[in-house]
């Protein structure tokens, strides 16, 4: 990732951007060599190897799908100037809708002459449909409710499996595949995590900083990437939270070692970075007390591949920053707010925290993290810290309705700066808009003029968004000069940016905006890839990752299901890519590769807005629309993965009846002696072959022709029959 240069809160149209400094897996080339090489490469899908060539005709679609009450917009790739026919067909080969598209002529970021295709007033739903014109066919893709359950869960699934200190569990990580040991708990060849000295001159102690999550694909943990990360997930929560929809994120929804404690699993996941970030704050009677130390990774880059608990490098702790305290305070107060009504113990030793934080960055304002401490992890440099100040002192004053946080809020240039949203987007070196994102969102005692304002400004950042989507054929909320280092999580906080101003606005073109920008990373864009392993028939697969490394060590697994990948970046910033993509357009400059660390690593702050997203996405539970069938219901019982003694599978549960289920309990039974392990988006529960499966509330109400589904992980022995028959409230299903 690289650093972006933000504008000045006092100038805000002097928008620069520059892509300094060496981040997370730059100097990692020289591991390159490391693992058994290209040897392996044919385990797995081949690279892309080449600069994508104009395509003379191709539709590009979201290869995952598309909501029924969503935007149903495709990209057709043409150099036709007249508009053109277009046919929707079914599984079946059926034309079940059909149109003309819209020239919309050159693209500027993919060099593509392109077409719209909107066939968005369908609103049948099921499975496999194409969209053909002029003879190209699209990928296959669904249309129904319930299409993102499943991805927000696998996007949430990544923090989990990026988990240090902790041994991953294969019955919530995907299988045996992903399973491992913990890693950096002091064991052998292990240098840390449990006493990590500091740099030379940096300071005469060692810290306790075991857990947290590795940043990205080396074994590093940033505060403020990690901040910016946890305040992502806890915020998604929180916004689910004032639309009535938190339930989805709530206890036993999501894979992780904690559920059934009582507390919303995302809020768990998010606690275990928490815990690591409060680690990082410096103890008091230290030089520096309050602040926190910037970053702790290996002395030098280990090599590709290596897992977590194989790591024999010395681990460093970094000199403290005013931008990592300032981190530490934002998403610490946030904590406090959030976190209280399900542990007030936890929540109130965020706030100490947020408070020392706070102090120590005040009188310490000046503590700038260089771009050239790069060597074994990345730098995550950052000279202007205003914007941090801005960001920790809108959670503190939410959290707390303290004067002091309110005055330096409103003292902060970037209060009434309208340069705190960019066409580029928020990132973890320009926080400004995460500060008037939680003033417009959360109640606090500012003049209610004072919050129309600022929520004018979200709204008014949204619009920008949807006016730069409207201008290009393949409607992506970025510029085309902004396919930089992470380009795809840009993307994702500018969707966010869109689903902010629909919950403050109810106004439809930004919830229709928010989701369309997921149909870009799931394939409708100029390669036709899916960035999110796992999802849509042309996904990534070969993400830079140490552990994750089978195009470098068949042993190792791809990167599980909801990794995204960082995506085109214009600048080549790897040998690989230099290599591979001279002369790329910048929406081509990509390539599914191990080596293009560049363009193709994974990284919790791309997860993070893919995760907020996806649960946004999931929460239209959408119809079927016509006429529903007369009676009954209807299963389809589908296997995701599966591996030699276990597997995951999706249910979808359809009201074939006239009357609405308000509350539903689904059985089956085995006959192949599986077992249940953990469930997501049920309560699933079994008793001998007998399986039940029970609404976990936020989707008890299926609508006449709705549809809601879940999924589930279990175990075999033998054989893995389907199931034969399904009842639902005790009434047969067909």
């Amino acid at each position: 990732m690289p650093v972006l240069m933000r504008p000045s809160p006092s100038s805000p149209s002097a928008l620069r951007r520059g892509l300094v400094g060496v981040l997370s897996g730059v100097l990692a080339v020289a591991g390159l060599t490391a693992g058994t090489g290209s040897a392996n490469a044919g385990t797995t899908a081949a690279p892309q190897t080449a600069v994508k060539a104009a395509a003379a005709l191709a539709v590009q679609v979201n290869q995952l799908g598309y909501l029924p009450d969503g935007p149903k917009r495709a990209t057709v790739v043409t150099t036709a100037t007249a508009p053109t026919a277009w046919e929707l067909r079914s599984a079946a080969g059926a034309t079940v809708a059909s149109g003309v598209t819209t020239a919309r002529g050159g693209d500027a970021a993919s060099g593509d002459s392109t077409h719209l295709a909107d066939f968005s007033s369908y609103t049948g739903t099921g499975n496999g449909y194409t969209l053909v014109v002029d003879g190209a066919r699209s990928h296959p893709f669904d249309i129904r409710a319930g299409l993102y359950n499943t991805l927000r869960s696998d996007a949430m699934s990544f923090f989990y499996q990026q988990r240090s200190g902790i041994a991953i569990d294969a019955s919530l990580a995907g299988g045996a595949a992903y399973a491992r040991p913990a890693g950096h708990l002091g064991v052998a060849p292990n240098k840390g995590d449990t006493s990590v000295p500091c740099q030379a001159g940096v300071c005469d102690y060692s810290r306790d900083v075991r857990g947290g999550w590795y940043d990205a694909g080396d074994h590093g943990k940033y505060v403020v990437n990690g901040g910016l990360s946890t305040w992502l997930l806890v915020n998604s929560f929180e916004r689910a939270d004032r639309a009535g929809t938190d339930a989805a994120l709530g206890d036993s929804t999501l894979r992780v070692p904690e559920r059934g404690n009582g507390v919303p699993d995302v809020l768990d996941e998010a606690r275990w970075e928490l815990d690591f970030l409060m680690r990082m704050q410096v103890p008091e009677g230290k030089p520096l007390a309050g602040t926190a130390f910037h970053k702790i990774h290996d002395a030098n880059w280990t090599g590709l591949p290596t897992r977590p608990e194989q790591d024999d490098q010395q681990r460093e702790l970094h000199r403290p920053s005013t931008a990592a305290t300032l981190n530490l305070a934002a998403t610490a107060a946030q904590c406090a707010r959030v976190y209280a009504p399900y542990d007030a113990a936890f929540a109130a030793r965020c706030l100490d925290s947020a408070r020392r934080a706070w102090t120590a960055a005040r009188a310490n304002p000046n503590l700038i993290a260089p771009d050239s401490d790069g060597n074994g992890g990345g730098a995550y440099g950052d000279a202007t810290v205003s914007d941090e100040f801005y960001w920790a002192g809108a959670e503190l004053y939410a959290t707390t309705g303290e004067a002091a946080y309110r005055d330096a809020v409103t003292a902060s240039p970037w209060h009434t700066s309208s340069g705190a949203f960019t066409s580029f987007g928020f990132g973890w070196a320009d926080t400004a808009a995460l500060g008037r994102i939680v003033l417009a969102t959360v109640p606090t005692g500012l003049p209610a003029a004072e919050t129309t304002r600022l929520r004018a400004s979200v709204t008014a950042a949204a619009d920008a968004h949807l006016a730069a989507m409207s201008g290009q054929g393949y409607a992506v909320p970025l510029p085309s000069t902004a396919y930089v280092w992470g380009s795809n999580g840009q993307v994702a906080n500018n969707g966010i940016v869109l689903a902010v101003a629909y919950g403050l606005t109810g106004q439809q073109r930004y919830r229709a905006g928010s989701i369309e920008s997921l149909d870009y990373l799931l394939g409708r864009n100029t390669l036709g890839q899916s960035y999110i392993s796992g999802y849509g028939e042309q996904p990534s697969r070969n993400q830079h990752h140490r552990f994750w490394a089978n195009q470098y060590d068949a042993s190792l697994p791809n990167p599980p299901a909801g990794s995204i990948a960082g995506g085109p970046n214009a600048a080549l910033q790897d040998p690989v890519a230099q290599e591979e993509l001279a002369g790329c357009k910048p929406a081509a400059c990509y390539i599914d590769d191990i080596g293009s660390y560049s363009t193709n690593e994974v990284a919790v702050n791309w997860n993070a807005p893919l995760a907020w997203l996806t649960q946004f996405a999931a929460e239209t539970t959408g119809g079927d629309g016509g006429d529903p069938p007369a009676a009954g219901c209807t299963v389809t019982y589908g296997i995701d993965s599966a591996w030699n003694n276990g597997f995951t599978a999706t249910v979808t549960v359809k009201n074939t009846s006239t009357a609405p289920v308000d509350g539903w309990t689904l059985t089956w039974t085995y006959a192949g002696g599986q077992r249940v392990t953990n469930a997501w988006n049920a309560t699933v529960t079994q008793s001998g072959a007998a399986v039940t499966a029970k609404d976990v509330g936020w989707n008890k109400a299926i609508a006449p022709g709705g549809s809601v589904s879940f999924g589930f992980q279990a175990g075999f022995t033998g054989s893995n029959p389907r199931p034969t028959a399904f009842t639902l409230n005790s009434a047969a299903c067909g």
